[in-house]
C-alpha cells in the first residue's frame, strides 16, 4: 500500500477485546474519521475466563499470531502511532501480565494500554459522540467481557459504570442457561441506580453483536438502507427483535438473513441484554452506532477546532472540496436560496445541501443524477443519520432532474416524511434554476436575487453581468415556485445590482 503524505498522517489502533481483535488504520485529522484498512478477526480470548480466571490458551495463541500480521500491516501502511487498547479479558485475566510479554514480542514498540472499564466506558462515549454530538440517553456498549453503560446529557458524559456481563462471560456465569442470564442482567444492572431515575428517549447501543443484531433486523424487515450505524428502530421493535434472538433454537439463527456465523451463540445472551437495558431504562427508541472505542481513541488526536465542527456539515464540506468546481459557490448559494427557507427546517442541513449540490459535475451526464443519488445516500460519515442521507441523495438527484418516479430514488422516498421530500423537491428545484442561471460560477449568480413578494417567487437578475431570461430559467423558475405553491414572476435590469 502507498505510504501516506505529510498532509495525510496514518494512525493505527488495535481494540483488543475479549471476543474479538480489530486493527483499524486511520487517514488524516478530519472531523468523520475515514479508515483505509479495517480487519477483525472473532478468536474469543476470554471464553471460558469466567471459570478459570485465565485467558483462553489456544485463543491467546492465535490472538499472538493475529496481532504479528496486523503489526506488519500498520508498519507498511506507514501508520505512526500505532497503539493496543486492552479490554475486559486482559485486564482481568490472571495470565494478563504473561499475555503481554507475549505481545511485546510480536509488536515491538508498540504502546500498549490496559482500560479500566470506566476508562473503556469514556472512550466508547466519546466515538459515539463523534457521530452524535448531542446525545442524549444511555450508551451501552458490549464486548465479550463486559457492558460499558454511559449517561449522557446533551453530548456530556455524566456517568460511567462497567459491568461483567458481556456475551462471553455471561454465558458463562448462567452456564449457558437464558432464563439464568436474564436473572444475572436484571442484578447487575439494579447496581446502577441513575439507569432508570427517568425514562430516556434514547438507548445508544455500541458492540459487534449489537450491530450482528441490526444487521438482521434491517435484512428481515427490507429496510431501504444496508447501513447500521444511525439505524433507529422503536421500543417495541427492539423489544421484538430481542425476544426472537433469546427464544430461537441455534439453528433457527443460523438461517437469518444476515446471521453471524461466528457469533451465533453469542446472540441469545446480547438480546438478554438489549432486552433488560429497554426495561430499566425507559428507552423510547434503540439507535444502533458503529462508533466506539477506536473511534473515541481517533477523537483524541483531532485538533479542538477541527473536533468542535458539525459532523454532517463537515461530511458534505468534505465531498463538495473535492469534487465541487468553486469552492465559493456553496456560501453563495445558501444566500441565495435563504428567502426560500421554512420555519423549522434544520440550517445545518440546507447547508449540507448546498456543498453537495455540484458533486454530480464530474460524472457522466447520462448518470448524474443516479451517480449523485448513490453516492450521497452511501456516503461516508459518522455524522450522518439515515433521514440526513435520504434528504441530501434525493436532493441532489433531482437537482441533476432525476425523474420523480425512478425506481433507483425508492430508499429515499421510503425514508422520508412526505414534508421532507417535498423540501427536498423544493431545494432540487431551486438548485437547478441557480446552475442554470450561473454555471457554477458565484459572480454569475451573485447578480441575481431569488425573493418572495406575497404570493409571488420574483427572480430578479442583471442581464449585464452575464445571466439572462432564456427558455431554460423561465421553465426551471416556473417549476420551482410551482414546489412553492406560488406564481412566478421575473424582473430584469440591463445594468447594475439586482433591485432585491
Amino acid at each position: 500500500m502507498t505510504s501516506p503524505g505529510p498532509d495525510k498522517p496514518r494512525f493505527g489502533v488495535v481494540d483488543l477485546g475479549s471476543n474479538s481483535v480489530r486493527l483499524v488504520v486511520y487517514e488524516g485529522l478530519r472531523r468523520n474519521p475515514h479508515a483505509v484498512f479495517n480487519e477483525k478477526a472473532v478468536l474469543g480470548l476470554g471464553r471460558g475466563l469466567h471459570v478459570t480466571g485465565r485467558l483462553n490458551e489456544e485463543a491467546a495463541a492465535q490472538t499472538l499470531t493475529v496481532l504479528r500480521r496486523y503489526h506488519a500491516l500498520a508498519r507498511g501502511m506507514g501508520a505512526e502511532p500505532v497503539e493496543v487498547l486492552a479490554t475486559a479479558a486482559v485486564r482481568d485475566a490472571s495470565n494478563g501480565a504473561e499475555f503481554l510479554e507475549g505481545l511485546e514480542t510480536v509488536m515491538p514498540g508498540v504502546r500498549v494500554t490496559v482500560l479500566s472499564g470506566n476508562e473503556e466506558a469514556r472512550l466508547s462515549a466519546e466515538g459515539l459522540l463523534m457521530g452524535v454530538p448531542f446525545a442524549d440517553g444511555v450508551l451501552g456498549d458490549l464486548g465479550g467481557g463486559s457492558l460499558e453503560l454511559v449517561k449522557l446529557a446533551r453530548g456530556e458524559i455524566v456517568e460511567t459504570v462497567s459491568l461483567p456481563i458481556g456475551t462471553l462471560r455471561l454465558a458463562d456465569r448462567a452456564e449457558g442457561d437464558i432464563a439464568r442470564a436474564r436473572a444475572i442482567v436484571e442484578t447487575e444492572l439494579k447496581r446502577v441506580p441513575w439507569l432508570g431515575a427517568t425514562p430516556l428517549k434514547d438507548l445508544f447501543l455500541v458492540g459487534g453483536t449489537f450491530r450482528a443484531m441490526a444487521r438482521m433486523h434491517i435484512s428481515q424487515t427490507g429496510y431501504p438502507l444496508a447501513i447500521v450505524h444511525h439505524y433507529a428502530i422503536r421500543r417495541e421493535e427492539a423489544r421484538d427483535l430481542a425476544g426472537v434472538v433469546m427464544t430461537s433454537p441455534r439453528k433457527s439463527l443460523e438461517r437469518m438473513p444476515s446471521a453471524p456465523t461466528k457469533r451465533v451463540s453469542d446472540l441469545p445472551f446480547a438480546a438478554v441484554v438489549m432486552r433488560r437495558l429497554l426495561r430499566a431504562s425507559g428507552a423510547a427508541r434503540v439507535v444502533f452506532s458503529a462508533n466506539g472505542l477506536r473511534e473515541g481513541w481517533y477523537g483524541r488526536r483531532l485538533p479542538s477546532a477541527e473536533r468542535a465542527r458539525d459532523p454532517l456539515l463537515a461530511a458534505a464540506m468534505e465531498l463538495g472540496e473535492r469534487l465541487g468546481r468553486d469552492l465559493a459557490l456553496p456560501e453563495a448559494l445558501l444566500r441565495w436560496i435563504e428567502p426560500l427557507a421554512e420555519e423549522g427546517t434544520d440550517p445545518t442541513l440546507r447547508a449540507a445541501a448546498c456543498w453537495i449540490s455540484d458533486t454530480g459535475s464530474r460524472d457522466h451526464p447520462e448518470y448524474r443524477a443516479e451517480q449523485s443519488f448513490l453516492r450521497i445516500l452511501r456516503l461516508h460519515g459518522v455524522g450522518l443519520d439515515h433521514h440526513a442521507r435520504a434528504f441530501l441523495a434525493l436532493t441532489a438527484a433531482l437537482r441533476y432532474e432525476a425523474e420523480a418516479e425512478a425506481p433507483w430514488l425508492q430508499p429515499a422516498r421510503m425514508l422520508l416524511s412526505p414534508a421532507a421530500i417535498r423540501r427536498a423537491e423544493m431545494a432540487g428545484a431551486a438548485f437547478r434554476l441557480a446552475y442554470t442561471l450561473c454555471g457554477g460560477v458565484p459572480e454569475l449568480l451573485n447578480a441575481t436575487v431569488l425573493l418572495r413578494r406575497g404570493r409571488r417567487l420574483v427572480l430578479q437578475l442583471n442581464e449585464g453581468a452575464g445571466v439572462f431570461a432564456g427558455e431554460s430559467v423561465l421553465r426551471r423558475l416556473e417549476a420551482l415556485a410551482v414546489t412553492l405553491g406560488l406564481d412566478p414572476l421575473l424582473e430584469v435590469a440591463e445594468g447594475g445590482p439586482p433591485a432585491g
